[in-house]
């Protein structure tokens, strides 16, 4: 490995034109630096200066390494630059993942006032599901995700991971609304065993979380529509092709839809999280913490919107 400090005598000798104008340049004597450059010689086996009793000059190839060291110096100096302001929230880098509804409820307004507040912040987002997200983070592909789990469910492998619960998002039962009394807020998810439901698809996990709520009800669901997120799970329901259960941050409500708190079984939610790297401390992930943080109520109070009438917007 060639010293750099070998490299910077050898372009400051290329520069000033003599052995005495690269060593003020480094600040050392002329001896030290004649000897550094020998070491140099050495070191690369060749001859990179031509010297003589008045002066010293660089040969074919101390123009060649000298012309290579200042491009290796000036990357350098960039990498020293990058990882100073990588000490910072402003200049540093940030790669996030989030599945759907936290993006748009918090992840991208926090991203949105980090971009406001430090435009020098390298930001790059990524649409992914809990489950790919863990991985990506771990491999570390993403420096931050917004991330969800159900208790109910088998706990994902977290090791080497760090996890900061941001909110809990109690499920409600979609039914539709000529199914629901007018006066009703709340459900008992077994009034509804012979009806048909609505899933997502097996492999987004959540047909899994219908089928043990079911379960711990006393029936087995009979499962007649299977969709990839919320938006058509909902559209679905609206249409009066069965009940689903919905997260509250992804029930937005719809003409022909009533979403009611469920009652039986109780306790039925999933935790959001942000998930990072256990040794990462990163300033800029702590921002996006802190920005995820502030936006968390104010999206969980715009959602619990009153569940009465007839399924309409408001």
């Amino acid at each position: 490995m060639l010293s750099t400090r070998r490299l910077q005598l050898l372009v400051a000798l290329a520069r000033t034109g003599s052995i005495a104008g690269a060593a003020a340049a480094a600040g050392c004597s002329a001896a030290a630096a004649s000897q550094q450059l020998s070491a140099l010689e050495r070191e690369t086996g060749a001859d990179l200066l031509e010297r003589s009793a008045r002066s010293v000059r660089l040969t074919g190839a101390g123009e060649l390494l000298a012309d290579r060291a200042r491009v290796i110096l000036a990357d350098l100096e960039a990498a020293e630059r990058d990882l100073a302001l990588a000490g910072t929230t402003g200049g540093g880098r940030l790669r996030v993942g989030s599945f759907a509804t936290a993006t748009r409820l918090f992840a991208a307004p926090a991203l949105g006032a980090l971009r406001r507040r430090h435009p020098g912040m390298r930001i790059s987002f990524t649409e992914v599901e809990p489950e790919a997200a863990l991985d990506a983070v771990r491999a570390g592909e993403l420096d931050v995700a917004v991330t969800h789990h159900y208790p109910v469910l088998a706990a994902p492998d977290t090791h080497g991971l760090r996890q900061v619960a941001v909110c809990a998002d109690p499920l409600l039962l979609a039914v539709p609304a000529h199914l629901a009394r007018s006066d009703s807020t709340a459900a008992d998810v077994r009034d509804f065993a012979g009806a048909d439901w609505i899933s997502t698809r097996p492999d987004r996990g959540f047909q899994a979380l219908t089928e043990l709520t079911a379960e711990a009800a006393g029936f087995r669901p009979r499962i007649t529509g299977r969709t990839v997120g919320y938006v058509a799970l909902l559209d679905l329901v609206a249409a009066g092709l069965g009940v689903a259960l919905v997260p509250e941050l992804a029930a937005a409500p719809r003409p022909g839809l009533r979403l009611l708190d469920i009652v039986t079984p109780a306790g039925l939610s999933r935790t959001v999280e942000l998930t990072s790297r256990a040794a990462d401390r990163s300033p800029a992930v702590s921002a996006f913490h802190a920005e995820v943080s502030r936006r968390v109520p104010r999206a969980a109070t715009a959602i619990r919107k009153p569940r009465g009438g007839a399924g309409g917007p408001g």
